[in-house]
C-alpha cells in the first residue's frame, strides 16, 4: 500500500492529466453494471414483444384474441407511464 501511494503521488506530481484519465477509465467500466438505466431497459425489453403478430379485424365473435399483443403475458408499461 505504501508503495502504490508513492507511486500514485510521483504520478500525480509528474501527469496528473494522465492520472486522471486512467481514474475516469476505472470508473468506467463498473458504471453500467450499477446503472438504473440498465434495469429500466429490461424492463422495456420483457415487456415489448418481439415481434407484432398481423391485425385482425374484430367481428365482435372473436373472444380469444387479446387487444395488444403483450396482453396475454400479463407484463404491461403502467411502471413507464408513472415513472
Amino acid at each position: 500500500p505504501a508503495e502504490i501511494a508513492a507511486f500514485l503521488k510521483n504520478a500525480w506530481n509528474k501527469e496528473p492529466v494522465i492520472v486522471t484519465s486512467f481514474a475516469i477509465g476505472l470508473m468506467a467500466l463498473p458504471l453500467p453494471l450499477i446503472s438504473p438505466i440498465r434495469k429500466y431497459s429490461g424492463m422495456i425489453n420483457e415487456a415489448v414483444p418481439y415481434s407484432y403478430p398481423v391485425p385482425v379485424r374484430d367481428d365482435g365473435n372473436m373472444p380469444d384474441i387479446p387487444a395488444h399483443p403483450s396482453e396475454p403475458k400479463g407484463k404491461n408499461l403502467d411502471w413507464l407511464k408513472n415513472f
